[in-house]
């Protein structure tokens, strides 16, 4: 028997290896690439195969072609002759996370943010981040030539879901933004960056109505999605237009602030002050869970942002605080000495009930996406914030396995690409992270990434973080 599974695994290895045509990689990105076997097998891991079942032990995953072609217990998966086995007893696979708010750019103070395609496409990678969508745009031109530089083999990065820069009314609060006229001009300006090449679209805080719903009957004829920001509109109007997937959470969502006005931003105190009274378990947010479950629109998890403001979180690490520029991380270490020093913060209750909610919001059956949204004072970088966004996903309640579903399966399926990532399973592309350590024991063990695979190539996680030392918040 084992000998006939041995020949099928031949066979099939042979259609695998021809049907590969991976990009030639420069020496820039050779030089972080560990395992480029075009056969080999991972022998005696243990597998959170993104699916939610719990971790199978003492597993083997066979990759041929950049492609799994064969997953399961060790003592009944067959290895073909010839596979480079490479052993690792007490690691984890997981599979490659999908980072759905993951930005190219990072903030440098007054409202100004600048592109970090040196660093952050290594960063993402190296955390175990093997597709990400950029959720809204300041310099979408460099975004897409990373992605094409990406995908030519000339940058180490992960594969590129770009969205377009933000759909935003009057009251932008950078330069960077462009401020539409109204719903022609929405429109206008979807059917561009369609043309130009765009994944996504992105609507922002200060959109009125009427250009949203143009914006969203645009991006809707060419076949795509459309996430929002949003604060102008409340949840509920927004899924009433039609909108794909909702930001940040509750804690963005204004249609409860006291004399909310229609097409109107209301002041962050007052949004923050009716959110911290609002009840998860209370009519009003059980009806706007109802509504946009029902309307099937998805919300994006963003935990690391909104800890960043909580007084003492979250733990300093010198791996996040070496990769900063140092004015960055100057800059960075005094906010937070700022935010420590505040009584009475009311950080510590916004960031519990938004956990609160996003379980709720599982619970009655919406798809949950997670990204950490590298902005705020600077505080999450990328890469590292996707991985504190799965340790958070565990504090709100989830368990590892739950958790890491979220930042992959689900994200690959709001995205359309379940068929070939998001899990682990024969047939799809070998997109997977090698983790020293039991995640499901210890969710902090998936900050121990030691290799990378994106379409079979393995990529060294600790030479792709120092590449990058002292460099994050400049280049």
């Amino acid at each position: 028997m084992r000998k006939t599974m041995i020949g099928v695994l031949s066979i099939l290895t042979a259609f695998a290896l021809a049907a590969r045509t991976p990009p030639a990689l420069s020496p820039s990105v050779k030089a972080f690439v560990t395992v480029d076997a075009p056969l080999f097998a991972l022998i005696h891991v243990r597998l959170i195969d993104g699916t939610g079942v719990p971790a199978g032990e003492d597993q083997t995953i066979v990759v041929s072609g950049g492609k799994i072609l064969a997953i399961g217990d060790a003592a009944s998966t067959a290895v073909p002759p010839g596979a480079k086995i490479i052993e690792a007893r007490d690691s984890t696979v997981i599979p490659g996370l999908v980072g759905m708010h993951d930005h190219i750019f990072y903030p440098a103070g007054s409202a100004h943010y600048n592109t970090l395609e040196f660093s952050a496409p290594k960063l993402y990678l190296a955390c175990g981040v093997t597709t990400i969508r950029t959720t809204g745009s300041l310099e979408p031109d460099t975004e897409l030539n990373l992605k094409k530089a990406i995908e030519r083999g000339s940058v180490p990065g992960p594969k590129m879901n770009v969205t377009s820069p933000y759909l935003e009314g009057p009251g932008a609060f950078t330069l960077q933004m462009h401020v539409l006229s109204g719903p022609e001009e929405a429109r206008r300006m979807v059917r561009y960056w369609d043309e130009m090449g765009v994944d996504d679209f992105k609507a922002y805080t200060n959109i009125s109505r009427a250009a949203l719903a143009a914006a969203i009957d645009e991006v809707h004829k060419r076949g795509k999605k459309i996430s929002g920001h949003l604060c102008s509109i409340g949840f509920r109007e927004a899924a009433a237009l039609g909108i794909d997937n909702l930001e940040h959470g509750l804690m963005a969502d204004s249609e409860f602030a006291p004399g909310k006005k229609p097409d109107v931003c209301p002041p962050s105190r007052e949004s923050r002050e009716a959110f911290l009274k609002l009840d998860v378990s209370g009519p009003e947010i059980r009806e706007t869970i109802r509504e946009l479950v029902a309307r099937k629109v998805a919300v994006t998890s963003t935990l690391p942002v909104l800890e960043i403001s909580v007084p003492g979180r979250p733990p300093l690490q010198p791996r996040i605080l070496d990769a900063m520029a140092p004015e960055i991380r100057i800059a960075y270490l005094t906010q937070r000495a700022r935010i420590g020093e505040a009584k009475d913060s009311p950080l510590p209750a916004a960031l519990k009930k938004e956990m609160e909610f996003e379980r709720a919001f599982v619970r009655a059956g919406g798809l949950l996406l997670a990204g950490p949204d590298p902005t705020g004072y600077g505080g999450v970088l990328p890469g590292f914030g996707d991985q504190r966004e799965v340790e958070l996903l565990v504090e709100a309640g989830f368990t590892p396995v739950e958790a890491i579903k979220i930042a992959t399966f689900n994200g690959a399926f709001y995205l359309g690409r379940l068929d070939r990532i998001g899990t682990l399973a024969a047939g799809k592309q070998a997109d997977m992270v090698l983790i020293k350590g039991n995640p499901v024991q210890r969710i902090s063990d998936i900050e121990n990434v030691e290799t990378v695979f994106k379409d079979g190539i393995g990529f060294d996680s600790a030479k792709l973080i120092e590449a990058v030392r002292g460099t994050v918040g400049i280049r």
